[in-house]
């Protein structure tokens, strides 16, 4: 899907129809925004734009990772169910406040399945 702030790719879209317990992504910050990376293909990009960026932090905060800075990256393990959260997120239209509730709801539900692991301990 294609649109003003945020790009995600077809190849996340196949991703995500196979389930996987483990996925090892990478979410790096360039001088054009927010990417996110697994086995060097890009899965989506949050472009430099108020609601990009916007979108960048949530995206993080869905993967359980802190905002790299510029030119770094931060590696995230999570499952394809998270990664389905994620890219809802970044499609997510953040000019309209209804956008807000389904956030809740997908960082809520990412952050349950990322804390599926711990509950065993």
């Amino acid at each position: 899907m294609q649109d003003t702030h945020t790009y995600i790719t077809e190849y996340a879209d196949e991703l995500i129809e196979t389930p996987r317990a483990h996925l090892r992504l990478n979410l790096s910050q360039d001088e054009r925004g927010l990417v996110l990376i697994y086995q060097d293909k890009e899965l989506l990009r949050c472009f430099l734009t108020p609601n990009g960026m916007l979108a960048g932090g949530f995206v993080a905060k869905a993967l359980g990772v802190s905002l790299p800075p510029l030119g770094e990256s931060v590696v995230a393990r999570v499952s394809t169910g998270v990664l389905y959260r994620v890219l809802g997120v970044a499609r997510l239209d953040y000019s309209e406040d209804t956008s807000y509730v389904i956030l809740e709801t997908l960082i809520e539900e990412a952050e349950m399945q990322r804390g599926a692991r711990s509950l065993a301990d």
